[in-house]
């Protein structure tokens, strides 16, 4: 079993900082290093990818906060719309910063007369990997506890009872995704070494459909999430996420035949 030890804050000199909120940011400098280093090999322009990631990162943070609100606790928030505002309150799911983002690109790339989804798969390469770091955070402040269970992964609690994590856990996703995009690229069906992907659209599709199938399974570990026809919030949006997941690798399986 794993000890439980927990990182709200911490200090650095005079700051005092938070732990999730570091992490979080690690994980954006991080998948946008990947990003744009992906972009460079794909012979795509990383300039453009680090001037979109102000606007992923904007539009995510206001994604998922705007996702929690509606879906997580729209009842509190009606007594308290003020506090839907306050960008230091508890309450962000990276559901809503997913689709916050993907709109940010779309709007971005667009704006610039570049292809979507040849930009779209560069940010997907990185996005496994700020998942994986930022979702330690997670980890460290415990705001996703899951069942109890007798699993070596689990958790022992201060109550004494163990636990699913579930921030551990994803962030463990967001790492295998990535380690499983290295071992796809190997083959040459899928990826043309130091040129641009045949057909674009590919690595999106992967991470959707990945990610959909995770948290899907995973969700239903969790306890003090709300429900809705018993499934979570996240659970009804990667149903759709999984679908357009499937269709776009659909879409470049026939293209590429």
């Amino acid at each position: 079993m794993i000890p439980y030890f927990q990182s709200l804050t911490y200090s650095l000199g005079p700051l005092t900082l938070q732990t999730w909120g570091t992490f979080v940011a690690a994980g954006f400098l991080v998948g946008g290093w990947i990003a744009a280093a992906r972009a460079k090999r794909m012979r795509l322009d990383p300039n453009m990818v680090w001037e979109m990631l102000t606007w992923v990162f904007l539009a995510a943070m206001v994604g998922s906060r705007l996702f929690h609100v509606v879906f997580y606790e729209p009842a509190y928030y009606l007594l308290n719309p003020w506090q839907a505002l306050n960008p230091f309150a508890p309450g962000y799911a990276i559901m809503g910063g997913l689709f916050g983002g993907a709109g940010a690109v779309w709007f971005f790339v667009k704006r610039k007369g570049l292809d979507f989804l040849a930009y779209a798969d560069t940010m997907a390469w990185g996005l496994p990997w700020g998942c994986g770091i930022g979702r330690i955070g997670c980890f460290l402040i415990h705001d996703h506890p899951g069942t109890l269970t007798s699993f070596v992964g689990g958790v022992r609690y201060p109550d004494g009872k163990v636990r699913h994590d579930l921030g551990l856990y994803l962030s463990i996703v967001g790492f295998l995704i990535g380690a499983l995009f290295l071992i796809l690229d190997r083959f040459p069906r899928l990826a043309a070494r130091g040129s641009r992907l045949t057909v674009s659209g590919f690595w999106v599709g992967a991470f959707l459909l990945a990610d959909a199938v995770t948290r899907f399974g995973l969700d239903f570990l969790r306890v003090a999430d709300r429900r809705y026809s018993g499934l979570t919030p996240t659970q009804w949006a990667v149903l759709f996420t999984g679908a357009l997941g499937i269709w776009l690798l659909m879409r470049t399986k026939r293209t590429a035949s």
